[in-house]
């Protein structure tokens, strides 16, 4: 008989874990990656899918039910159906994504899904060829789209991530809404954050979640909540016309009250919160011969002393300061797992 759920300090417990498998990346978006070069984790750090898949086991023994792989980019990682197949025959994993920038879906997806992955989300942020050349530094959207195409034809049923910027794309939701719809995409809108290298950020360039909604029932009128009980990131609302589509509103209205998830860097990190600034060293003990046991025992310590409101002590911060702080840019030299693309997102 199962024991009681493991919770934390604030009585959320360990459900989600989101799983990096690479710091690589094939683009360079703005809001992530915005730099010219990055220190990339050393590749001997990097966990070994055996190593990835005992330490899965240990978190869903601990109550972790849904796993997201992510990167950096997680369709550069080799073999990575290989992985999936692993993740995805384990008892007590009721939910396995992945998140992914939809560059390499065509050559891909038919293996993911095979191997057993269960859902996909794919990042699309504009239309426009000029602006996606903008965001993510490469003349690549048809790609994307192609990529869209080969996820829908694969998976059928599938989420589309956009990071809404002022000024930048936040004329197209409806225009992104309608191509989810053509899709057979759910569209997540998310609020533009401060976190990992992003140090260009401002609170000027951030569209609300109340602006995502003043705009899109001017284009469509009435738009209704989607009443649920869950712990997802995103806040859900139907179309007149029955479509839905979620906001993410880190930003100006955190979800941290009900935040159960954890990440795992690609070099075995694991970090509580994604805001904060360290994590603890699973790999270290791992590859110096801790049992069992003791991992577990290290997880299961580590959440239940857990108090992390990163996005709330963000916001209480205002406009003043970022994630990491301007003055310290240097530091992202030093240590990569400051990165947004090394902890997941």
């Amino acid at each position: 008989m199962a024991g009681p759920p493991l919770v934390d300090r604030l009585a959320r417990p360990l459900r989600n874990l989101r799983l990096s498998v690479t710091d690589r990346c094939n683009l360079r978006c703005e809001y992530c990656m915005p730099e010219d070069d990055y220190a990339w984790l050393p590749r001997q750090d990097v966990l070994h899918f055996e190593e990835i898949s005992l330490l899965v086991d240990l978190f869903i023994a601990l109550g972790v039910d849904k796993v997201r792989l992510t990167g950096g980019e997680p369709l550069m990682r080799r073999d990575l159906p290989e992985l999936v197949r692993m993740l995805a025959a384990k008892t007590g994993l009721r939910d396995l994504a992945l998140t992914t920038n939809g560059l390499l879906l065509p050559e891909h997806a038919g293996a993911l899904k095979a191997a057993g992955l269960g859902r996909l989300t794919v990042s699309l942020d504009t239309l426009h060829a000029d602006r996606f050349a903008r965001l993510t530094r490469t003349d690549r959207l048809d790609d994307v789209l192609a990529g869209m195409r080969a996820a829908a034809d694969t998976f059928g049923h599938f989420k589309i991530d956009s990071v809404v910027i002022r000024g930048v794309n936040d004329d197209e939701l409806s225009a992104l809404i309608e191509y989810g719809r053509e899709q057979n995409a759910e569209v997540r809108f998310i609020e533009y954050m401060d976190v990992g290298g992003a140090t260009r950020w401002s609170p000027k360039d951030v569209v609300s979640r109340r602006e995502m909604l003043e705009i899109l029932t001017r284009h469509y009128g009435a738009i209704e909540p989607v009443v649920e009980t869950s712990s997802a990131p995103a806040d859900r609302f139907v179309l007149p016309d029955g479509t839905v589509f979620g906001i993410i509103s880190s930003t100006t209205e955190p979800f941290c009250a009900r935040c159960d998830r954890s990440r795992l860097t690609a070099d075995g990190m694991w970090f509580l919160c994604l805001y904060a600034q360290r994590g603890v060293d699973l790999r270290a003990p791992l590859r110096s011969g801790a049992t069992k046991e003791e991992l577990a025992a290290m997880i299961s310590n580590g959440w239940s002393e857990r108090a992390d409101r990163g996005a709330e002590d963000r916001l209480a911060l205002g406009g003043t300061r970022a994630f990491v702080p301007l003055r310290d840019v240097r530091d992202l030299r030093k240590d990569p797992h400051l990165e947004m693309h090394t902890r997941g997102g």
